[in-house]
């Protein structure tokens, strides 16, 4: 294969990565917004896609392979690849992340703390997550390490919200304690909020990996690998 080709081929994936974030961030708001306003057929619509997003993340990976296997890169071109490879390995898991918050607002069944801001903590890491893209995109790698400090933020506010959940249903159950069937019913709720609230922060986890992958490419640096 021609060199020509070659070059083409890797600014065929560094495209193909980022229209599979634009995929799998759209997946996001939809998910967030299915939880806000409870509309099952958007759950719905999350869930039955979410084969969609495993099609497009299997055909990348073939790509890569292919690279590594008839291209022998070496030196940068080995660096963005393998960087390419594990980066959509983190958007298709947030994609079955956002695929959870589908399931989450099928199984709701009311409304709870209205105190804990789940779309607030929810826009925030999709927000890293596309500062993350922009990063790879831009070949920015302070960006990589704005982002990787964007996290103990996220960590604090999911820390928050976890604690608020737990003190209220301490707090109610002691004030007005109640019968075992609206017990059982309180803690299948509380169980999915924590649940949420745990996702939502390891969105932001693998917003930080794909920081961390981006760096390696451009500076050979594991620094942000962990």
């Amino acid at each position: 294969m021609a060199r020509k080709g070659y070059q083409q081929q890797l600014t065929d994936l560094r495209e193909d990565v980022l229209y599979m974030s634009e995929l799998v961030l759209d997946r996001m708001r939809t998910g967030l917004r299915a939880l806000e306003t409870k509309d099952n057929a958007l759950a719905r619509e999350i869930i039955e896609g979410d084969h969609e997003i495993n099609e497009l993340y299997l055909e990348l990976e073939q790509n890569c392979i292919d690279l590594f296997a008839l291209q022998q890169p070496v030196a940068s071109d080995l660096r963005f690849i393998a960087a390419s490879f594990k980066i959509i390995t983190d958007l298709e898991r947030i994609a079955d992340l956002a695929t959870n918050l589908g399931d989450y607002t099928l199984k709701a069944e009311r409304d709870l703390y209205p105190d804990v801001d789940i779309q607030g903590v929810g826009d925030a890491v999709v927000e890293m997550v596309e500062s993350a893209m922009v990063a790879y995109a831009e070949e920015d790698a302070e960006a990589c390490f704005a982002i990787d400090d964007r996290d103990d933020e996220i960590d604090a506010l999911c820390e928050r919200a976890s604690n608020t959940v737990v003190r209220d249903l301490i707090e109610t159950e002691t004030e007005d304690p109640t019968g075992d069937d609206e017990i059982e019913g309180l803690m299948t709720e509380v169980s999915r909020l924590l649940l949420t609230i745990r996702d939502l922060e390891r969105v932001g986890d693998h917003a930080v990996n794909i920081a961390a992958r981006t760096l390696y490419m451009l500076e050979n640096s594991d620094e942000l690998i962990y």
